[in-house]
């Protein structure tokens, strides 16, 4: 059932929610769920990465609870596409949901390495652009959209109250180098039979004018290959797809093995080759193994870590610590892709270390070696424009970015019969369309799970918070041998630092801490001796006052009382 643009809501239908659950003021997390008459679909299901503050944290995912409240409800989980900002948290979703994962067959593909390692087995269904399914009281169809990789869409959502459209990421690109591009005309369409909401990516909102195509960059690797004359090593997203595909032509061209540095770059190069998205020339592609037996001039290495990650194998390149890949003065490093918010420190820490081997660092800040796979603020008009939503909520960014295309929404309805309402919401603002119109009713618990990647769960406040106190302030074990039968302290006790560094003389205040602990034991009664939990306490507390007065500072103090 559809709604022209400037018609009131139905009336009498059952109301439908919308609830972004993340991805509304913050980059990362994008997940949202729609709710009718007991069913609920969920548009993504995106994490995010730490920063340096969450110690000991490997992934951010959203909280579920909206969804937990819902058991038996949520009956399918929709994906627009493969970037990790919407597919990462589709792991920690799928015990929730009660039917099937659907999303074009590349995002499928790269959803299913994460669930293989959960363990997962989810019914998928691929879908393609003009498919439509139909679950429960919601008509679902997929319109193309072009963005930094091949295979997404946009997903239209008509319900009892009308059409929703959910842009994903998207950017006008005229040439995309699939010639898949963007379905115009079907947002036009959409536009004119009339949609009662849009929920539109918002991300470059701030950026004047159009984002440019993935081609524009292969002018400036041609000329980075034509004037290198060592080895050339790129580091960008190992889901760029396209720009993984510039660069094995380019290879091709210029007589260049290519070799995929990093588990990452392989797995993904592997999966997009084995569906027809990447296209590899016979005889240019070589293992990483194989590239120390090729000169430098012979070879391209197409690597991760273009965001300073530790672990990735630029990281390790540029420190010398690869087994494979070497870098020597003359080479080249091409870092292709943009810093995230955060990241500038470490890529800086890179960067440095890159310079030490007398390397040329190449960014697009001194070559077009990058562009962006979000639509500026002139894609995000022509959109609003076609579309011509009733109401407009802008997703998938920082509040300030938000907060822009409501304005700019705003300023482009204008002049129109009527003019778009804009519903400015955050994570966990419940979104209802019914008989009294679109508004927000409520607000649903919404927040942050953090992920340690080496115990497979969560980490709590209370981890959080220990890992943060050791991190700033150190660990002090006071270690005290107590004769079982007097209660009297056997030899003296002993102080064991980690991480802690006091101004005054480290050992002078540890020594002084041991005469604290064995004072603290004396003053024990014959009761307090003979339970060791309220022994250690009486020597966590006096020891952590004294450490407090004398130092300033606040280490976890952690005593091991011994019964000789």
């Amino acid at each position: 059932m559809s709604v022209s643009a400037g018609a009131p809501v139905v009336a009498g239908a059952p109301p439908v929610d919308v609830v972004p659950l993340g991805g509304l003021g913050e980059f990362g997390l994008n997940m949202m769920a729609i709710s009718c008459q007991g069913t609920t679909i969920v548009i993504d299901a995106g994490a995010m990465f730490p920063e340096a503050d969450l110690p000991g944290v490997d992934l951010i995912v959203p909280d579920l609870a909206y969804l937990e409240n819902r058991k038996g409800q949520l009956k399918a989980l929709v994906l627009t596409h493969a970037h990790e900002d919407h597919i990462g948290g589709v792991p920690y979703l799928l015990p929730h949901l009660d039917g099937e994962v659907y999303g074009t067959p590349l995002t499928l593909a790269m959803v299913a390495n994460k669930l293989e390692e959960h363990a997962l087995e989810p019914k998928t269904v691929a879908i393609a652009p003009g498919s439509v399914i139909v679950i429960g009281p919601f008509t679902i169809e997929f319109v193309r959209v072009t963005h930094s990789m091949p295979d997404c869409v946009a997903v239209v959502v008509r319900t009892p109250q009308g059409v929703l459209l959910h842009t994903g990421d998207f950017k006008v690109d005229q040439t995309p180098l699939d010639g898949q591009a963007f379905d115009l005309h079907r947002f036009a369409q959409l536009g004119s039979d009339g949609v009662l909401a849009m929920f539109c990516d918002s991300t470059n909102i701030d950026r004047r004018g159009y984002t440019g195509s993935e081609a524009d960059v292969e002018d400036a690797f041609e000329e980075i290959f034509t004037s290198s004359q060592g080895k050339i090593v790129v580091a960008t997203f190992s889901s760029s797809l396209y720009r993984l595909q510039i660069v094995v032509d380019l290879a091709a061209q210029f007589d260049r093995k290519v070799a995929f540095v990093g588990r990452g770059m392989i797995e993904n190069s592997r999966i997009a080759q084995d569906l027809g998205f990447l296209h590899l020339p016979a005889g240019v592609v070589i293992r990483d193994s194989d590239v120390q037996h090729f000169p430098a001039s012979d070879v391209v290495c197409v690597a991760t870590g273009s965001q300073g990650e530790p672990n990735a194998a630029l990281s390790r390149i540029a420190i010398d610590d690869h087994r494979h890949v070497q870098l020597t003065e003359g080479d080249r490093v091409v870092i292709s892709a943009r810093a995230i918010p955060g990241n500038e420190k470490a890529i800086g820490r890179v960067m440095n270390h890159l310079a030490r081997r007398g390397v040329d660092i190449l960014t697009e800040s001194s070559r077009h070696v990058h562009v962006s796979g979000h639509g500026s603020e002139e894609e995000l008009k022509l959109v609003l424009s076609l579309v011509r939503p009733k109401y407009f909520v802008p997703i998938h960014g920082e509040y300030r970015q938000l907060a822009q295309h409501a304005r700019v929404a705003r300023f482009v309805t204008r002049g129109l019969p009527s003019a778009v309402q804009v519903i400015t919401a955050e994570d966990g603002d419940v979104m209802r369309f019914d008989g009294e119109g679109g508004r927000v009713v409520e607000k649903t618990r919404v927040g942050k799970v953090l992920i340690d990647g080496t115990r497979v769960g969560e980490v709590g406040d209370e981890v959080l918070r220990d890992r943060r106190h050791l991190s700033m302030d150190g660990l002090i074990v006071p270690v005290v041998a107590i004769n079982a039968r007097s209660g009297v302290i056997e030899g003296v006790p002993e102080l064991v630092a980690r991480g802690f560094v006091s101004d005054e003389g480290t050992a002078d205040v540890l020594s002084e801490g041991a005469v604290i602990v064995a004072n603290a034991i004396d003053d024990c009664s014959v009761e307090q001796r003979g339970d060791p939990g309220l022994m250690k306490e009486r020597i966590r507390v006096e020891l952590r006052k004294f450490l407090k007065k004398r130092t300033g500072r606040r280490p976890m103090v952690l005593p091991v009382v011994m019964e000789i």
